[in-house]
């Protein structure tokens, strides 16, 4: 399901071979351009003494969702995100995995993860599963639910995590969850032994004192209209599985060797921001690699690779989504472009590592038709075939960025999109259901980053998912979007609206 009421997304019926000539003709070693020197073709880097610009945006905080089994961090991240369920649709990839989120509360906002999800299955002890995961609250979070059991009591498998989270210097709240009535609120006075002041009960099943609990963190939010941020940065973030390539990708740019890489995945430290301008347009390149790789959770860099790149994404214009030639698509790739897309960003498609696949031209043309058919759910992202090593095409990424987030912030006039919804309407008319039949009146684009169209109908009921496909398709088709996505939703036309009213 999309966020978009009547809204279907991306059209998975793809003709990765089509696309794949389209590529190929271009990006193929041995057909397209010799390999490309970054270094004095107009990027500079802003150096941190004197250039280097302030970091103003606010960014969203990150709530992690701590503490053992069965305590009801669940029920609590369906409450401060607003669902009950993982939104799941058909394709591959863009399924919203229900342990991520977005919430408001008064205006504010807010993400939040819950960190019991992250827990791969293994032998290890209880306990060292959850010591993994207050370790993930800890790298990441800004601010920390830690819930424990109003019911059972304080257990020595609370005071563990405590023990971890009171070096994190970053608040902690104790909610004692299943607390349903003022009753089982005489055993709450135990949990202060953990050495936290915040202690506030609740029960997130039926929402007791949950508002309490948020007037808490309130003043650590930032409200809606403080997200506004400097639209002349155009901000990229670099993303993909660990050791694909993003460090080195941004080193080829710079010309030197600033981010830490290493064949060795996960290496990069946090998440870095490089400051670039090239014929003065700035830009701001967000590294994702950056998980630290402890060795008490070595084997999960995956895991904490997924929580950097949701951060990342609200902070992107543009995506490039780096993907290892050498190991081709993964599920990985899949999750985070689906997070993306759902999220609303511009998409690039970088193959890096080209170098070292040696292929014959057909060879290489079914190669890319693969990649396009696992991720039909973005084929409106431009595809290039790259490598940081050599420098291949790596100079054509900011030309890239700059096409993307033109379509991003792109509007078509009211005026024009209605010729072409009248054309659209002639060339292939809604087809009836039942004795009623589908009447489109007007539309109109409601909104940028990503472009949203809203279509005035007689009844929403009536439109079935191929012919928003069909509009949907139609636009790309008469306008391009080109590495956007495209959100579109129909909404039924009112009594008042048809006396001639607006709503």
């Amino acid at each position: 399901m999309s966020q978009f009421p009547g809204h279907d997304d991306e059209d998975d019926s793809f003709d990765g071979g089509e696309a794949a000539d389209d590529y190929v003709a271009e990006f193929y070693d041995g057909i397209g351009d010799d390999d490309e020197e970054v270094e004095g073709e107009g990027a500079d880097l802003l150096e941190e003494e004197g250039e280097f610009p302030e970091e103003t945006d606010t960014l969203i905080p990150l709530i992690a969702i701590v503490g053992r089994p069965n305590v009801g961090k669940s029920r609590l991240f369906n409450r401060l995100t607003g669902t009950r369920f993982a939104i799941v649709e058909d394709m591959p990839g863009v399924t919203r995995d229900r342990q991520y989120g977005d919430g408001t509360w008064d205006d504010h906002v807010f993400h939040v993860v819950d960190t019991g999800g992250f827990e791969p299955e293994t032998d290890d002890s209880m306990l060292k599963l959850m010591r993994r995961q207050a370790e993930l609250a800890i790298e990441e979070a800004q601010i920390i639910f830690f819930v424990v059991d109003g019911q059972v009591g304080l257990v020595n498998a609370d005071r563990e995590i405590a023990t971890v989270l009171r070096h994190a210097g970053k608040p902690v709240f104790i909610l004692v969850n299943k607390v349903d009535g003022p009753r089982q609120e005489v055993g709450i006075g135990e949990f202060y032994e953990l050495g936290f002041a915040n202690v506030q009960d609740l029960s997130a099943e039926h929402g007791r004192n949950f508002d309490m609990v948020m007037e808490l963190v309130l003043p650590m939010l930032p409200r809606q209209d403080q997200l506004k941020r400097d639209e002349t940065v155009l901000r990229v973030a670099m993303l993909g599985r660990p050791n694909a390539g993003k460090s080195s990708i941004v080193n080829r740019i710079l010309g030197e060797e600033r981010l830490l890489t290493s064949d060795v995945a996960g290496t990069t430290r946090d998440s870095i921001n490089t400051w670039i301008e090239r014929d003065g347009q700035r830009f701001l390149f967000i590294d994702t690699a950056g998980i630290r790789r402890k060795r008490s959770i070595s084997h999960r860099v995956e895991q904490y690779a997924v929580v950097q790149s949701f951060k990342a994404i609200d902070r992107a214009d543009v995506v490039f989504y780096l993907i290892d030639a050498t190991v081709g698509v993964t599920a990985q790739d899949q999750r985070i472009l689906g997070l993306t897309h759902e999220k609303g960003r511009g998409i690039v498609l970088l193959l890096n590592k080209w170098d070292m696949m040696k292929m014959s031209e057909p060879e290489a043309r079914a190669y890319l038709a693969n990649v396009r058919e696992l991720l039909a759910f973005c084929n409106y992202a431009p595809m290039m075939t790259v490598s940081a090593k050599t420098g291949l095409r790596v100079s054509r990424i900011f030309d890239l960025a700059i096409r993307v987030r033109e379509q991003f912030d792109r509007r078509i006039s009211t005026s024009e999109l209605n010729r072409f919804l009248e054309e659209s309407l002639l060339k292939n008319p809604p087809k009836s259901t039942g004795l009623k039949r589908l009447k489109v009146f007007y539309g109109s684009q409601v909104a940028t980053r990503p472009p949203t169209f809203m279509f005035v109908c007689n009844d929403d009921r009536l439109v079935h998912f191929s012919y928003q496909r069909y509009i949907r398709n139609s636009i790309r088709d008469t306008f391009g979007f080109e590495g956007v996505p495209l959100k579109i939703f129909f909404r039924s036309r009112g009594k008042k609206e048809d006396e001639g009213k607006t709503e």
